[in-house]
């Protein structure tokens, strides 16, 4: 039973009031107007007691308002807010951490009518909290470290950002990348568990991706959950009946991503009726339509005509060499061959907190296929290689 939930009938609202009281210590419920369907927004800020206050970053959910944002795909920074919608949360955010005297970082999250601009501040965590590690990790901005400078008495104009060496802790992060975090389910191990998500999480873990656009960011975060997939290909999605593949949709699992995808691959629907159903932004959408457009045009080639630029524009979209492989009815050591003959590799991009606006002393990088490289070649004989564990998940060592 859950203790709390969103109801779309009288019904629904007396099993979720009547599981609340069940629950409630005292025995007690609140009941409000439900924001459903409204997009998800947070603000990373700080604070000192100098009353400075800096965003350290700002995320969007992929997901509207009714999926926990711990069970929701996360990007940064936000991609579908106009200015003042930016500004106006901006604002608000500011004057929340400081009616509460909050000293360090604070994470505070939004419901926005995409409509009317209206929003409420649906929850706020006063500290150093799963999406804090989200937005450090992100911006390349080393929030515990200086939550715990400011605790001591610091000023964020007294601390040094210890990725640039030269800019100080005051300095808001600039960041010229998406970042994508998608939750990891442990579904694999519980197959009877219910699949829906909604307002409590169910996520064990999660996984963040860099990239330049949000389907290549998508597509990477996709690969490292360690979930046996390489693309937004489901096994067994494109064996679903146009009506199934609807309902679907209509439900929000751990698995719309990839149905949403095989709506757009089918091409029943238009993005914007795929929006009516998910509910999920059009802008989201149209970048999965573009991507899997690009997945079409490779598939329409033949292997012996195919060119260098269509494997890189293909990799700019974040798809792998065994996906290519499977489009195009290759051998994967085809594809890496072709990779290793047309001399095709990719860049590596800096996290530096500040879009390379000043010199860093300890950034870290992320895969491109976009432009340059900005990583210079380390001096010396001796190289080290770092193993992950995989998805950040609870149960495991990390």
């Amino acid at each position: 039973m859950q203790a709390g939930g969103i109801a779309d009938n009288e019904d629904q609202l007396r099993q979720i009031v009547k599981n609340g009281l069940h629950y409630s210590p005292i025995s007690q419920v609140l009941i409000e107007q439900s924001v459903k369907g409204w997009k998800e927004i947070e603000y990373e800020v700080m604070r000192d007691a100098n009353d400075t206050c800096i965003i350290v970053c700002n995320m969007e959910n992929f997901d509207p308002v009714g999926v926990h944002t711990g069970d929701s795909i996360v990007v940064a920074p936000s991609q579908t807010l106009t200015d003042r919608q930016y500004q106006m949360l901006r604002t608000s955010s500011v004057k929340v951490i400081r009616e509460l005297g909050v000293i360090g970082g604070c994470n505070i999250q939004f419901a926005l009518n995409p409509e009317n601009d209206d929003y409420i501040i649906i929850e706020v965590n006063p500290r150093v909290s799963r999406s804090s590690a989200l937005a450090s990790k992100a911006t390349g901005y080393p929030i515990a470290r200086i939550a715990a400078k400011v605790a001591l008495g610091y000023h964020l104009d007294e601390v040094i950002n210890p990725i640039t060496g030269d800019t100080y802790a005051s300095f808001e992060p600039a960041i010229d990348y998406i970042a994508v975090k998608i939750p990891r389910w442990p579904f694999d191990k519980f197959t009877q568990a219910d699949r829906l998500l909604g307002t409590q999480m169910k996520a064990t873990g999660e996984v963040m991706s860099l990239a330049r656009n949000f389907p290549a960011a998508i597509n990477k975060a996709v690969r490292s959950l360690e979930i046996g997939l390489d693309s937004l290909h489901l096994p067994g999605a494109g064996k679903l009946s146009d009506q199934e593949l609807h309902i679907a949709l209509d439900k929000a699992t751990d698995e719309r991503l990839f149905m949403v995808a095989e709506a757009l691959r089918r091409g029943g629907m238009t993005v914007e009726q795929i929006h009516e159903i998910t509910e999920i932004n059009n802008y989201f959408l149209y970048e999965l339509a573009a991507m899997i457009t690009k997945e079409k045009e490779i598939q329409a080639k033949d292997w012996n005509k195919i060119q260098a630029k269509d494997i890189k524009d293909a990799k700019q979209f974040g798809i792998s060499d065994l996906t290519l492989a499977k489009l195009l009815d290759v051998e994967l050591t085809a594809i890496q061959e072709k990779i290793n003959t047309e001399q095709l590799a990719p860049s590596y991009k800096m996290v530096d907190t500040c879009a390379a606006e000043f010199s860093a002393e300890t950034p870290y990088f992320y895969s491109s296929w976009n432009e340059w490289d900005e990583v210079e070649a380390l001096e010396g004989d001796k190289r080290m290689v770092v193993l992950g564990s995989g998805p950040f998940e609870s149960g495991k060592g990390g």
